[in-house]
């Protein structure tokens, strides 16, 4: 049995950045079910970082978690993420939610500015306007298109210079206390922590349950993308990250002349290896077809991702009130990436005790925020032989 002070679970981008952190004041290790990092939502989301997702507290996380992405690499490394427009749109029946989307996003993004009728075309050529089409939208043009694979691997590279390790293929088998120690089985090797953090994204309240901690009520739901070719000699290079507020879908350029799409879909799903299905792939393609003139036809590429959320939609970041040493780091839903170097930064000092972060403190971001005692204990434990 390895002895260690903090085992991380789960190598999303959760875990990795939090872990990253905490190695450099405690020995740390990551394990990780899957053979690599990112293996579910880390490396299936379209990883763009806005305003136009989540409540308050998501907001104030990713406007600290921008200037990370805004700062030049270090070194040879790639940059984590390149700046590209966001472009909200709304039909006449939206105004409204435009309204509180522009007050939100002004509050982060001084430059951004409303755009009206036909105007909405000389930013996205291909959108329908007028009765039928949107009326409004705000352009956002401080907003980043993130390098999932280049975060990733960054955290992995501080985890490492830091004395840490990652170990792949190692599901969770069972846990346990033992005194003032976790006790964690996996295939290979049995670990002893003083402190164990929960990342296991989907599986969370699952590995909760395994180790006799009350779950959070966490729900998976399923997100699928689409990747397209727009009408041959269509440009679209340029083209920012669409989504329209209200229901209905977004879209954003690939890089290799694809369009990338989503009808935003969230389908309660147990925790699992997510795949799209037929009626999500053809809601993406309408979609698409009825907000824009483009016709789709041939889909090049098609998959889906779990993006599980608190029953608040906040995320979670604490002990659990009901376990010593279980740290819980979850419920980080569509905006995990986005707002990850706050939640590190938030993670490290609420696990290991520190001073709070004033970059956090400047934007108002205070630690019951984050706190999973918020949610109470209205979920039951079960147990369960499920590996995490």
């Amino acid at each position: 049995m390895r002895t260690i002070d903090t085992l991380v679970i789960g190598a999303g981008i959760a875990g990795l950045s939090a872990a990253a952190r905490i190695a450099r004041h405690s020995e740390t290790l990551v394990i990780e079910r899957e053979s690599a990092a990112g293996y579910h939502s880390s490396g299936r989301s379209a990883t763009f970082c806005h305003f136009g997702i989540g409540d308050g507290l998501v907001h104030k996380l990713t406007a600290m978690s921008k200037a990370v992405f805004a700062a030049p690499p270090e070194g040879d490394h790639p940059p984590l993420a390149k700046r590209m427009a966001a472009f909200f749109v709304a039909r006449a029946e939206e105004e409204q939610q435009l309204d509180r989307l522009t007050e939100t996003t002004l509050a982060h993004s001084p430059d951004a500015e409303r755009i009206a009728g036909t105007d909405l075309q000389s930013i996205v050529p291909v959108l329908k306007t007028g009765p039928d089409g949107f009326a409004s939208g705000l352009y956002d043009p401080d907003a980043y298109k993130l390098d999932s694979d280049a975060m990733l691997q960054a955290n992995i590279r501080v985890l490492r210079s830091a004395g840490a390790q990652l170990v792949t293929d190692a599901p969770v088998e069972a846990i346990r206390r033992d005194g003032e120690r976790w006790i964690v089985d996996t295939p290979g090797e049995s670990y002893a922590a003083r402190r164990i953090v929960n990342a296991a994204g989907s599986w969370a309240d699952t590995l909760a349950s395994m180790a006799d901690v009350n779950p959070l009520g966490l729900t998976p739901l399923k997100r699928t993308i689409i990747a397209f070719r727009p009408p041959e000699g269509t440009d679209v290079s340029d083209w920012p990250f669409t989504k329209t507020v209200g229901a209905g879908f977004y879209m954003l350029p690939e890089g290799s002349g694809r369009l990338l799409a989503s009808p935003m879909d969230e389908t309660p799903s147990e925790p699992c290896d997510a795949q799209p299905d037929e009626e999500a792939i053809a809601l993406a393609a309408w979609q698409v077809e009825q907000a824009t003139t483009m016709p789709i036809k041939r889909i090049d590429h098609k998959w889906s991702g779990l993006r599980t959320f608190a029953p608040d939609k906040s995320p979670v970041a604490g002990y659990a009130p009901d376990a010593p040493g279980f740290f819980w780091l979850a419920g980080q839903g569509g905006f995990g990436l986005q707002t990850s170097p706050a939640m590190a930064m938030a993670a490290e000092a609420l696990a290991l005790d520190l001073d709070w972060p004033g970059e956090l403190a400047a934007q108002d971001i205070r630690r019951e925020m984050l706190s999973p005692a918020r949610l109470g204990n209205q979920f039951s434990r079960s147990s369960t032989s499920a590996k995490v």
